[in-house]
């Protein structure tokens, strides 16, 4: 049975450990609102490239443009976004599963033995897809390239993807990232990033304007060629701050869980502590009272 210095240590480490999971709580939260605010700065940019886009499709033009042309595919490369820290709960465990139920649906449809390079983008998905094993994986983690990587180095990190794929070196690219929906939902997602489909830029583009004529000018290809990679950039930028959305989001619900059980702790080492305080303050009394009755 623990005694009362033990219990009131033990309660000193958990009110400890309740105030730094709050701090931390509070911290997680606020920097959700960043994000989301840097969410709501990028989709008037992203919605009118994606209106515009939408319109052009809509031409009887024949667009010409290798981020837009399928090809057989031989090697894939799957960007996997999760975090570089801990403290945030199954976060990263479910963009683990749901990274290799996409391996395995990618060498379902293009063969078993299909190489996949895979890029990391945190620490802690770099040492889980690590500890996969799997000769067929090739894991990269780019230079600068992290989870917390500002607007400057995600442009540069596409423009890389872009060049591979231009070049033949991969087939397609692909994204596995949680999306941010709230701060109690986080829905685990895979985007195609290259090629891109004509028919998702025309889909997204219905609900963006009405119906509107232009007149091209130099020509309808030549912007289309301009816009569709200010397309894809917008994309991948959104993408990487719904991911550190998801992250922080994630890292709130696992702080909070923290802290009501700290809470809950304190609680019962509190009755604990009293009443081994009063058991001790009346073995005392009656220590006291024996002694004078024996006088």
């Amino acid at each position: 049975m623990a005694t009362l210095r033990e219990l009131k240590t033990r309660i000193g480490s958990v009110a400890s450990t309740e105030k730094i999971t709050g701090a931390m709580k509070m911290i997680s939260s606020a920097k959700v609102h960043q994000n989301e605010a840097a969410l709501r700065k990028l989709q008037p940019f992203k919605n009118k490239l994606k209106s515009i886009m939408g319109h052009i499709l809509a031409t009887d033009v024949n667009f010409d443009s290798p981020l837009i042309t399928p090809r057989e595919v031989k090697r894939v490369a799957v960007v996997v976004f999760g975090s570089d820290d801990g403290l945030c709960g199954a976060y990263n465990l479910n963009i683990i599963k749901g990274f290799l139920v996409r391996v395995d649906a990618i060498r379902n449809e293009c063969g078993a033995d299909t190489p996949i390079d895979v890029y990391a983008v945190g620490r802690k998905i770099e040492k889980a897809v690590r500890r996969l094993r799997d000769p067929r994986l090739n894991v990269i983690v780019p230079q600068g390239v992290d989870s917390k990587m500002d607007g400057t180095t995600v442009n540069t990190f596409t423009h890389a993807l872009r060049d591979m794929f231009i070049s033949g070196d991969v087939d397609r690219v692909e994204t596995v990232y949680m999306k941010y929906h709230s701060m109690s939902r986080q829905v685990l997602t895979h985007e195609i990033l290259f090629p891109v489909s004509e028919e998702t830029i025309a889909g997204e583009a219905r609900d963006t304007d009405d119906n509107q004529l232009y007149i091209f000018e130099p020509d309808a290809n030549s912007i289309f060629n301009e816009l569709l990679p200010m397309f894809v950039l917008s994309n991948m930028q959104e993408i990487t701050i719904q991911n550190r959305s998801s992250e922080q989001a994630a890292r709130v619900m696992a702080m909070q869980s923290a802290n009501d059980n700290a809470k809950n702790l304190l609680e019962d080492l509190q009755l604990e502590y009293n009443k081994l305080r009063q058991q001790s303050i009346t073995t005392e009394l009656l220590d006291i009272i024996g002694g004078q009755v024996e006088r």
